[in-house]
């Protein structure tokens, strides 16, 4: 089935989003509304995100519809995150796709939220399709992949323990910064010296070779209890305000590093320079640069713009117009899962 009009819906987490795309890149309307209330607790607070997505959904939908200048029943699919994320989120975001989807009489598309980031970039980048090396990184996952076309994903290696979005957001707390972690990280080191105060690469080994354990995965809580102890021990010296920029600036080093290195042993395995970014922590300067750098000229680098690198809906409806022209739909006994598997993965 081709679905012309789709209407996505994501509250996966902090972000309550609606879009409305028309064909695969014509994106009509998009509205993201973020739970700044986080902020105060220096993380997700699951009950109070499933409350503000009960608040704010219905006023999002209507933002996206009046965006795109269409009604309701003007819509010919429903796309709707259905997994991993919080469980109470996701119920939200679901309950309320297949409510709209029986009221209209139009079907519903269940979508695995990162899928979703890798076809983000192509919304904004047409050529950003396979093949290609994808490093989806996120405040939740931290995934390293090769795709050889749309609905085949094979799964190099991922994080053992944090995910690197997750690190940054300790990593600040630890420092004193504010949440979320990965901008104000970055920001911070803008004034550092990364060599001043050297950090470990978790998992990063020169001499490792493909097929062996850790080559493609990837570790943060070494990393992390390597900055707790260097704070400390600041701390105590009294020093740790001035060298707050230096420390920022030598995290986001280790961790662009073990991030770039990872990346750059499955361009060179697969003979593929191109590489797709996605995810909140796709939005570092740092890293991309790092990545176009160390592929060179004739590689290629996509990363999409803030907007659709984080939690958005338009990647949802992007992704839910691939299952709808393959013909997958879902029924109106679509749940949510926390632990949603992702479609098409094979490891390896």
């Amino acid at each position: 089935m081709s679905a012309s009009l789709v209407l996505g819906i994501e509250t996966s987490c902090d972000e309550t989003s609606a879009a409305v795309l028309r064909g695969e890149t014509e994106l009509l309307g998009h509205v993201i509304f973020t739970q700044d209330i986080h902020r105060l607790y220096g993380g997700v607070v699951p009950e109070l995100a499933s409350r503000a997505h009960l608040r704010t959904l219905d006023d999002v939908v209507d933002g996206a519809l009046r965006e795109a200048g269409v009604g309701l029943g003007d819509v010919d699919a429903f796309a709707v995150t259905t997994g991993p994320g919080l469980i109470g989120a996701l119920l939200v975001g679901v309950a309320w796709a297949k409510a709209a989807a029986w009221a209209e009489g139009k079907p519903v598309v269940g979508v695995h939220h990162m899928e979703a980031h890798l076809f983000a970039t192509q919304l904004q980048y047409p050529d950003a399709a396979p093949p290609f090396v994808a490093l989806l990184v996120s405040g939740g996952h931290t995934m390293l992949l090769w795709v050889p076309r749309w609905g085949e994903y094979h799964l190099l290696g991922a994080t053992r323990d944090d995910a690197a979005g997750e690190a940054f957001d300790k990593a600040a707390k630890l420092l004193g910064l504010a949440y979320p972690g990965g901008p104000s990280i970055q920001a911070a080191a803008e004034q550092g010296e990364p060599r001043r105060h050297p950090l470990p690469r978790p998992l990063l080994n020169r001499g490792q070779r493909p097929g062996e354990a850790g080559y493609y995965d990837m570790s943060f809580s070494g990393l992390k209890n390597a900055l707790r102890l260097l704070v400390r021990a600041l701390e105590k010296e009294g020093r740790l305000e001035a060298e707050i920029p230096h420390v920022a600036a030598a995290f986001q080093a280790a961790v662009v590093d073990v991030l770039a290195s990872k990346t750059m042993r499955a361009v060179k395995e697969f003979g593929c320079r191109r590489v797709v970014l996605g995810g909140g922590v796709a939005n570092s300067r740092a890293l991309r640069e790092a990545i176009r750098w160390r592929l060179g000229k004739g590689g290629d680098v996509f990363a999409p713009a803030p907007r659709l690198s984080t939690d958005n809906a338009a990647m949802i409806a992007r992704a839910g117009v691939f299952r709808l022209e393959r013909g997958e739909t879902s029924g109106l006994d679509l749940n949510a899962r926390a632990d949603l598997p992702f479609p098409g993965l094979v490891k390896g």
